[in-house]
């Protein structure tokens, strides 16, 4: 089984692909990859924060440290590239089922039923 984006979205930006930054070199937002078994249905959320490497350093105080984990650094924002770039990532993530493609996702993006338990 191959995963796939159903969809990129974040709660931060209406329109993903026609986005401009304020700053072009600094910003940081949430952005959430929809995903699912390719050519089926079904999807889940896994959440990463797309940042600059100059955000990062605006946001590290003296003696703190950001944990690197579902974080996706860029030098500028460009739609195309992120997109290609995941979806790249997503193919190489192919597992016996669902659950062992979502638990590779989740080295992306948070998945949205990490840690659970029934």
């Amino acid at each position: 089984m191959i995963p796939e984006i159903k969809k990129l979205h974040s709660p931060d930006i209406m329109n993903l692909e026609t986005y401009k930054p304020l700053k072009k070199d600094c910003f940081c937002f949430l952005l959430q990859v929809i995903a699912g078994p390719k050519g089926m249905e079904g999807e889940e959320s896994f959440d990463v924060k797309v940042c600059t490497p100059k955000w990062l350093m605006n946001n590290i105080k003296n003696n703190e440290i950001i944990m690197g984990r579902h974080y996706l650094i860029l030098q500028r924002y460009n739609y195309d590239l992120i997109s290609k770039r995941i979806d790249s990532f997503c193919h190489m993530c192919e597992g016996k089922d669902w659950k062992e493609c979502a638990e590779k996702l989740g080295r992306l993006g948070k998945w949205e039923y990490e840690d659970y338990q029934e």
